[in-house]
């Protein structure tokens, strides 16, 4: 099938120093080393890469500079989403008189439209507005608080020609097989959990062409290949390749039950902070997250190091880019305590 979107995009961090200041250069770095290792493109200013914290200059800065150290060969789809469409308006007109084409557009959060809303007032305007702007729906509903449905979304596919493809993050396959049903053979359907990514494309009522992956982080060459050859029928090698990832895709986020002096409480780390988590392990030094995401327990992180030391001792290739894009020695990383220095909270419950 001729999708237009398919392979591995990946939903890039944003990296911060010490004072939670944007890492600009190590931004270019992150850039080319996704370049490097042959993904389809990046992603910027998604939930990954933090938006909710980040100022609209700041969004669009991020937003401009990946797309600049990406050039020609490194496809940008720019974060534009918002609760606000207005707001969300304003940032696809940044990115197209930037030159770059395509938009990724989130479910507007918390405020809690309709799907019938939230295509009559949200994708239809911009849309219309920017024909020249590919359009991909975020769908999302566990962190939006609502949902663009199949219907509404074969609706807008068949009136705009600028929206063919679909980030599909509701966890759900039966969602993904209506909307395959609804949307038509040549609609491209985007895995957004990086553990559903092969299943979703080797199920013929989804055929799923692709990831916008949050582990391509961290293996963007190994997620790049798993997608080619689930795309070739190749299912012996994806299944191979996903069974390598597993661990990664396991840390998407993160659970753990912490006891405190009225209980036991459930402590979920989500997505970016056990990515961001696994990169600063690893030596790639993308600084923290921005409040209100903080830092990891003892126990999350002492599962994250054991997730990655699986992945090192049993498929060290998976890794092994890392190491020459960023001059580190991961079977170091992996031993040596002090790479986890500051990761965790010291008193999360004592």
């Amino acid at each position: 099938m001729a999708f237009r979107f398919r392979g591995c995009y990946t939903a890039v961090v944003t990296p911060f120093d010490s004072k939670k200041k944007v890492n600009w250069e190590k931004l270019k770095i992150l850039a080319e080393f996704q370049k490097a290792q042959g993904v389809r493109g990046v992603v910027p200013a998604g939930t990954t890469g933090e938006s909710p914290t980040l100022s609209w200059n700041e969004h669009y800065r991020v937003i401009d500079s990946y797309f600049e150290a990406g050039g020609s060969s490194l496809e940008t789809i720019a974060g534009t989403g918002s609760n606000s469409t207005e707001e969300s308006l304003e940032a696809t007109r940044h990115v197209s008189e930037k030159g770059i084409r395509v938009a990724l557009l989130v479910d507007p959060y918390y405020n809690g439209p309709s799907s019938l809303e939230i295509r009559k007032e949200y994708y239809e305007p911009i849309a219309r507005a920017f024909p020249e702007v590919e359009m991909i729906p975020y769908v999302i509903p566990g962190r939006t608080g609502t949902q663009l449905l199949p219907q509404d979304l074969a609706i807008l596919a068949r009136e705009y020609p600028n929206l063919q493809g679909v980030k599909e993050a509701t966890g759900s396959a039966e969602n993904a097989r209506l909307t395959r049903k609804l949307c038509g053979p040549e609609f491209s359907i985007m895995s957004g959990d990086d553990d559903k990514t092969l299943s979703f494309m080797s199920d013929d009522a989804i055929v799923c062409s692709g990831a916008i992956s949050v582990i391509s982080n961290v293996a963007p060459r190994a997620i790049e290949d798993l997608t080619e050859a689930a795309l070739a029928g190749n299912l012996e090698e994806a299944d191979r390749l996903g069974a390598a990832l597993q661990p990664l895709f396991a840390m998407v986020t993160v659970k753990s039950e912490e006891n405190t002096a009225f209980g036991p409480v459930p402590v979920k780390a989500r997505n970016p902070l056990p990515v961001k988590t696994m990169m600063n392990i690893l030596g790639m030094d993308v600084g923290p997250c921005r409040g209100p995401l903080g830092r990891v327990t003892k126990q999350a992180l002492n599962h994250i190091l054991e997730g990655l030391q699986k992945v090192w001792a049993r498929n060290p290739e998976i890794l092994e880019p890392i190491e020459k894009a960023f001059d580190v020695s991961i079977d170091k990383k992996l031993r040596v305590s002090h790479s986890l220095d500051g990761l965790a909270y010291e008193d999360a419950y004592e």
